[in-house]
């Protein structure tokens, strides 16, 4: 079964995604802002993490800065889950290494399509 890591300061969106890819039959870490992401990914090596932009502390763009310096996770996909849809700052996260870029809100099968491109084997 593979995992996802869930990264959103939202309570309310966490447990929705959560819901959703645990019915779809993944493995889900969840966790409400940057830092507690980076310390989760210490024990942790999901097969994709998905972020949100605007968080408190570090957003999304400075986590996946992050966590494409730690070795384990230079090839793990990581997908922006956003309201902000600014080309520039698509960009932005694409150089910093997002995989991909979603807005919200989403639809359930949209993402679950997205997700399992990236993760194919769930």
């Amino acid at each position: 079964m593979s995992t996802i890591h869930l990264v959103d300061d939202s309570a309310t969106m966490l447990m929705s995604m959560e819901m959703l890819l645990k019915r779809a039959g993944y493995t889900v870490i969840k966790s409400q802002d940057a830092s507690a992401a980076l310390n989760t990914l210490n024990s942790e090596t999901p097969k994709l993490i998905i972020t949100d932009l605007n968080m408190p502390g570090m957003n999304g763009i400075e986590l996946i800065q992050e966590v494409k310096k730690i070795g384990k996770f230079r090839f793990t996909p990581i997908l922006m889950l956003t309201t902000e849809s600014q080309q520039a700052r698509r960009e932005e996260a694409k150089r910093a290494g997002a995989t991909g870029w979603l807005v919200k809100p989403v639809e359930p099968n949209q993402l679950l399509a997205v997700v399992k491109q990236l993760v194919p084997a769930a």
